[in-house]
């Protein structure tokens, strides 16, 4: 038996207190480190958390990784809450996301409120920004469609999904959809086979698992309709970030057109200032989620980061604790399987729709845009460039456009 077979999830001769800072420590040195995205956090946690800790095993890793990239949220986030829940329990999950995502959570707030009180509206580069937001969305969508859309049932599931949402856009629309191409993929693939796998070590109870699950079920659809009873910003705050921290699969960049549908529209912050936070988000390491409590500072203080942050984040807690103790059943059963294959399909459609509109039809509005937006398209998908150069390339040619 291999070495790293044998490793004990949690070291039995540290106290739970020394065990939780021992997390806290590794997850914050990861979060002041962590550039790339949500694949090169990947990385990162496996070089320290597996190859020099030994905190678990490869195939525990694996089957953790193959966990978060079907559920909905923070993929990179989500692997790190598992690593601590396996690591120090369930309050291990929450200090490995606090160290992860605090640096950026900072950072983001402090860039809030430097750029409070700037006219930033007519910038070049902030229409650059605007064409940055094309390239990145789209080659997120087209890694998106490769992977979860390879044949002519799934593209068919996608296609229907971008039509609804173009001309039903709405919260419940989305809800809806997912929930049609659920029953839609559990019919057409309730027969195709999966190889079985091991099991994650994972001491949760099935009990709180469930608790977890139908709490994020239930907030996710009774959100929409508190925020209706009543003028309470907060509230409605809350449902457009735990809405959309729960719809996004495939990571940070995609949940962008989700967020611009709910914050700009609603007038909370501006499309300029809501594209220079995007930039910045680029910038600083950790998770992009953490976009949210710069969106939550410009929109209301320091409550509404706090609210924010809470709310996108909170559906990958629960997911995270809910799936893992199910997790070794449920990713043998075929039935399972084909729901997630339909909506995962049903999501690049929703994405697909958001890149038409709002991305698309705000930024793209000249033949330089365009072309602009191929370069950086071709800067992502062939010379493979990371994403905060692209970011610099589209604000230095935005402004440049604008001299033109």
């Amino acid at each position: 038996m291999e070495v790293n077979q044998e490793v004990i999830p949690q070291d039995k001769k540290k106290g739970k207190i020394a065990n939780l800072l021992e997390v806290f420590s590794v997850s914050s040195k990861l979060g002041l480190t962590s550039f790339g995205g949500p694949i090169a956090h990947l990385g990162y946690f496996h070089n320290e958390y597996i190859r020099r800790r030994k905190w678990m095993d490869e195939r525990s890793y694996a089957d953790l990784v193959a966990l978060c990239q079907f559920l909905p949220g923070p993929a990179s986030s989500q692997v790190g809450i598992g690593v601590g829940i396996v690591r120090a329990g369930l309050l291990g999950g929450l200090v490995a996301w606090l160290g992860f995502t605090l640096p950026s959570i900072l950072a983001l707030i402090a860039f809030a409120y430097l750029l409070q009180g700037y006219d930033i509206g007519n910038a070049g580069w902030i229409h650059g920004l605007k064409i940055v937001a094309v390239a990145i969305v789209a080659h997120a969508i087209l890694g998106m469609g490769q992977k979860l859309t390879p044949d002519r049932e799934r593209v068919t599931i996608a296609v229907i999904a971008a039509a609804i949402t173009l001309f039903w856009q709405s919260a419940f629309c989305q809800i809806l959809i997912i929930a049609a191409a659920g029953l839609v993929g559990l019919w057409l693939y309730r027969k195709k086979e999966e190889e079985g796998t091991p099991g994650l070590p994972i001491n949760i109870s099935r009990s709180f698992a469930i608790f977890c699950l139908a709490l994020f079920f239930i907030l996710l659809i009774a959100l929409p309709v508190l925020r209706q009873w009543g003028d309470i910003e907060w509230l409605a705050m809350f449902d457009s970030f735990y809405r959309s921290g729960s719809l996004v699969f495939g990571g940070g960049h995609v949940v962008l057109p989700l967020l611009e549908r709910e914050v700009v529209t609603a007038g909370w912050v501006g499309e300029a200032d809501f594209l220079a936070g995007y930039g910045a988000a680029q910038a600083v390491p950790g998770p992009l989620f953490t976009f949210a409590s710069y969106l939550g500072t410009m929109a209301g203080g320091l409550l509404g980061a706090f609210v924010a942050t809470a709310a996108i984040f909170l559906p990958a807690f629960l997911l995270v604790a809910g799936a893992l103790p199910f997790w070794n059943g449920l990713r043998n059963n075929p039935k399972i399987k084909g729901a997630l294959v339909g909506i995962n399909a049903a999501v690049v459609g929703i994405l697909l729709a958001a890149l038409y509109d709002p991305l698309w039809t705000t930024a793209i509005l000249e033949p330089s845009d365009f072309a602009l937006a191929l370069i950086l398209f071709i800067m992502l998908v062939f010379w493979k460039l990371p994403p905060w150069l692209i970011v610099i390339t589209g604000a230095a040619g935005g402004t440049v456009l604008g001299f033109l």
